[in-house]
């Protein structure tokens, strides 16, 4: 099963998406809360996926997005949105992102993109 990276601002966001995942077979290495830490974590653990937030202080999940393809063009990632993020979700599949989910998550939906993505 993939090693996963979870990155986003707010703590118990991070919580959801680790538990959707455990429960479901699958590891996660890590946890970052901006995308600054994100790249740090992403070059220290090479997880097999990345799941990051779009909207974070410090860096933002595209430009982070951005900067981990730089290190590894074959990096995976899934953004997750808020609703009415259209432009930005579009932005950061463009930057290397190869899906998105939208919060509020359903547990399906989450599995059925990282499934998707690493298998």
């Amino acid at each position: 099963m993939a090693n996963i990276l979870i990155v986003d601002d707010a703590a118990f966001m991070r919580m959801m998406i680790k538990d959707i995942l455990v429960k479901n077979g699958y590891t996660v290495v890590g946890e970052a809360e901006n995308g600054l830490k994100a790249i740090e974590k992403f070059r220290e653990l090479l997880p097999d996926l990345v799941i990051m937030d779009i909207t974070m202080p410090e860096m933002d999940g595209i430009q982070a997005v951005r900067q981990i393809k730089g290190i590894s063009s074959d990096a995976k990632i899934i953004m997750c949105s808020a609703m009415g993020q259209q432009a930005m979700v579009i932005e950061s599949i463009q930057a290397g992102a190869r899906d998105f989910i939208v919060k509020p998550f359903q547990a399906e939906r989450v599995i059925e993109a990282v499934k998707k993505v690493v298998g």
